[in-house]
């Protein structure tokens, strides 16, 4: 990818927002009430919850949401007024299906 393809930047940098959003444990799972503060742990890392484990079909799912949402945005978008934003949702949306396609042939 070429440092100056801000349209695929700006794919990748949200799609990984949401890979990284679907990873983390919500909060009912990682135990919001501890101990009373006296008897809590003490050290690094003992507040720090496991995080999911993300399966191809996983990513795959999130990465084809991302692309969708992008699309129906620009569907939505009237021609006239928002034509570059409707064109530029419609790039994003295909720099992550190809980056898909290219992912799963691979």
């Amino acid at each position: 990818m070429r440092a100056r393809d801000r349209i695929a930047v700006s794919a990748l940098r949200t799609a990984l927002a949401a890979l990284d959003n679907a990873e983390a444990v919500p909060v009912e799972e990682a135990g919001s009430h501890g101990p009373a503060v006296e008897q809590s742990p003490i050290g690094v890392g003992v507040t720090e919850a496991a995080r999911r484990e993300l399966s191809e079909q996983d990513v795959a799912a999130i990465l084809r949401a991302e692309a969708g949402e992008r699309l129906d945005a620009a569907a939505q978008l009237p021609a006239p007024a928002h034509a570059d934003r409707a064109a530029r949702l419609r790039a994003e949306a295909a720099v992550l299906l190809r980056f898909l396609d290219g992912h799963v042939a691979a």
